[in-house]
């Protein structure tokens, strides 16, 4: 039979490996810094709301980083990330619809321009 000490050590050494801290999540913060900076890059402001939540996120992260608790910094600096694509992601579809918006426009000129001539 298994000594019930030899037993509690093995418990214990696995529940503190369990609870063992992450590393610092140097690398998430560079990344999620690098999407807020080309966000910004592509015409995101404050307005975006979605920047705005990952200026929050990141200023969290930053916070949490400063007391060690890597394990939350590195969550939020995940969703400040993906926060900032999504607001890339938005102006750029924005932009997008503007230029098809002029473009359709063009092409009815022109249309109306040929149909005139004919």
């Amino acid at each position: 039979m298994i000594d019930k000490s030899l037993l509690a050590v093995g418990l214990t050494a696995l529940v503190l490996a369990g609870c063992a801290n992450d590393p610092a999540p140097v690398e998430q913060m560079r990344l999620t810094e690098q999407a807020v900076a080309q966000a910004k890059a592509v015409g995101a402001s404050e307005q975006v709301e979605e920047l705005k939540l990952a200026h929050e996120k990141l200023a969290l992260a930053e916070k949490n980083m400063g007391e060690a608790d890597y394990k939350r910094a590195r969550v939020l600096a995940e969703q400040a990330e993906l926060d900032a694509r999504l607001a890339e992601s938005k102006v750029l579809t924005l932009k997008s619809q503007e230029q098809l918006a002029e473009l359709t426009a063009r092409i009815n000129r022109l249309r109306k321009q040929l149909g005139d001539q004919q």
